[in-house]
Order: C-alpha cells, then structure tokens, then sequence
C-alpha cells in the first residue's frame, strides 16, 4: 500500500489566513524553521495507479497539483483518482469535494446519515451528480468491512473497516436532522487493509481514547493520528477565550492524559501526527514539545510525506 499525506495541518491551515499566533507570525516573518501546511489530506493505492482519498480537504486541488502520481495521466479527461472515503460532515473533511465535479467519476463511500448531510441538506452537493454515474455513492456500514472498488466495480486489493471514535455532529447539521442520524455515524476512524495484509489507522479526530481503540491500534502497521492541540487550553491561552480541545473533540498530545501519555506503550506500529493546528507549539522544530514528540517515537507529518506498507 502506498500512502500519500498530501496535507497535514488542522482546518484552516498553516498559517491559517486570519491568525497571528507565535507560530503563524514567525512564518510570515520567515523566522520559522518549519515547513508551512495545507489542510489534512491523505491518499492511498494499492498499485500505484489508482488512488483513493481518505476525504476532501479545501486545499485539495492545490494538493493534487503537488502530487505527481494524481495527476492526469492520458488523454484529454483522465484522473487517477478511483474514489472517496468519508469519515465526517466537518467542513475541512469534505469541502473539497466540490474540486471534483468536473465530470470525472468516481466513488464515494461513506454511511447513510452523511450522504444524507450532503445531498439532501446541502443542494450544492448535487453538482457532483449532473450526469448519471458521475459519482456513485455507496452505503458503508460501521463495523463491516469492505473492498475499494474502481467505478468499473473491480476491486483494487485495499479493503477498509469505519469503525466509531465519537458522537458529536458538527454544528451545522440542524437539530431535527441529528436526532434521526445514526449516533454512531457522527465521528469515525478508519483501517484499511493492503493485499499483502499490511494496516493503515487513519484517525484524523480523536476525542478520546479506549480500549477498544488501543487494540485497532496494536494490529497496525502505520499509525496517522490526531496531533491537533498539544494541551487542552491551548486556544483558552492563546486567543484569551475559547473551547477546550476536549470541547472541540480532540484528545490532546502532551500532559498526563494526552495521546504521548496514553500510547507510550504502543511499540510495534509507526506512530505519525497529522491533522496539526496553527497553534500547536510541536510545529516548531526548535521547540521542547516538538523534541519530546521525536523521543517519544513519533513523528510529525508534514505535506508531501510518503510511507509503503
């Protein structure tokens, strides 16, 4: 399995357009050390040919663009994007989407209560479906596993299994329509599966963390997990107000119950943060938290990364 992270920051970016954090003004003044970031994408293939996304980030033409094997490669109209894997209705997860109407088609998996978000709440999601078959939407089912499959219906040896992290719809999604969702629909992480048997747990939100979660994680390979907010009152201090990261569904990294505390017994799999917000000081490589991460045994992503399984 080849994996692509195309984007590794948190919504809005890095710098994010309307922030002036430590960590965004250092950038603009060309005193950062670290790399800017796009928003969280990530692609996979079994082959190398045919790719699927694992959501729709907004930056995701830009990230196509950055990504040579996703661009088209003959013919007037080609792409080899086969498909997309949802995992949330939060805007930064499937904005991007609308990048993809150009006519291509492709697949769609995600569960019924998100189609039901994006096509009968959200008319513009209808752009996706002007001409029949332009993009087919299949039902996947939490806790069932299922093959990748090119619009053809031929299987591209990557299976994938939604599994449920949390159970907080986004604030758009009106009241009435919440209550007849699925509740364990609302958040959900993702393994996926090579042909050669080899695992990828994709969980670009966390807001917590089980046992149940602890053994998805044991039986990986490759690990991309949430890195959003290094303590729980980050935005609380930096922006004199705000929710918690536990308010806003993330778990996080460092103090006594965040994630280098919780899985410092995970061994076996390669342990990598994406989903990195602005303001998290482990974005800079001069920092004591980002020097903590590396000890710790993880790594943190940044745009263009690859990683074979």
């Amino acid at each position: 399995m080849q994996i692509v992270v195309m984007g590794s920051a948190a919504g809005g970016g890095f710098p994010q357009w309307n922030c002036n954090c430590r960590n965004c003004y250092s950038l603009r003044q060309g005193n950062f050390r670290g790399p800017s970031r796009t928003q969280t994408q990530v692609a996979v293939s079994d082959d190398g040919h045919c790719w699927f996304l694992l959501g729709a980030s907004p930056d995701l033409r830009v990230q196509i663009e950055s990504t040579f094997a996703l661009h088209p490669q003959g013919g007037t109209r080609h792409s080899p994007i086969a498909g997309v894997v949802l995992l949330n209705a939060d805007i930064d997860h499937m904005v991007g989407l609308l990048s993809l109407r150009e006519l291509h088609q492709f697949v769609i998996y995600c569960t019924v209560s998100l189609r039901q978000i994006l096509l009968e709440d959200n008319r513009i999601f209808g752009i996706l479906n002007r001409v029949p078959q332009q993009a087919r939407w299949m039902d996947a089912k939490v806790g069932e596993g299922f093959p990748l499959k090119t619009v053809s219906g031929v299987e591209t040896g990557t299976s994938c299994e939604l599994f449920p992290i949390g159970y907080k719809w986004p604030a758009y999604v009106p009241r009435d329509r919440r209550e007849r969702l699925e509740p364990d629909a609302a958040s959900l992480g993702v393994t996926l599966t090579s042909a050669g048997q080899k695992r990828l747990v994709f969980l670009p939100t966390v807001p917590s963390i089980d046992n149940d979660l602890l053994q998805k994680l044991e039986m990986a390979d490759l690990i991309l997990f949430d890195g959003t907010f290094w303590s729980d009152d980050e935005l609380v201090r930096v922006e004199k107000g705000g929710p918690s990261a536990g308010e806003m569904g993330h778990v996080s990294v460092g103090g006594p119950n965040g994630t280098l505390s919780r899985l410092r017994g995970l061994l076996g799999p390669q342990k990598v943060f994406l989903h990195i917000n602005n303001t998290n000081p482990m974005l800079d490589p001069t920092s004591p938290e980002h020097k903590s991460v590396l000890e710790a045994g993880w790594r943190i992503a940044e745009d263009g990364w690859r990683f074979e399984l």
